[in-house]
């Protein structure tokens, strides 16, 4: 299993079987699973290594940007 599905199945943990079959066969679920998990590692990239004033405004903006591809991804289930 891809680092990208085993994000989304860390947030819909009972989808777990539904996710892996619709990545097997959809490219763009694929895509925002991937774009999610990468939305998670840069916010958390962010979080642990900005000394930035504008950390906490960029924290939030890749919180609503994690929170908006999954729910589009659920969206897909």
């Amino acid at each position: 299993m891809s680092s990208n599905l085993a994000a989304v199945i860390r947030w819909f943990p009972s989808q777990k079987q539904a996710i892996q079959e619709r990545a097997a066969c959809d490219e763009s679920f694929r895509s925002m699973c991937e774009d999610l998990a990468g939305a998670e590692s840069a916010a958390l990239q962010t979080l642990e290594n900005s000394r930035s004033p504008k950390r906490d405004q960029r924290c939030s903006e890749y919180r609503e940007l994690v929170d908006s591809l999954a729910k589009e991804i659920a969206a897909a289930l």
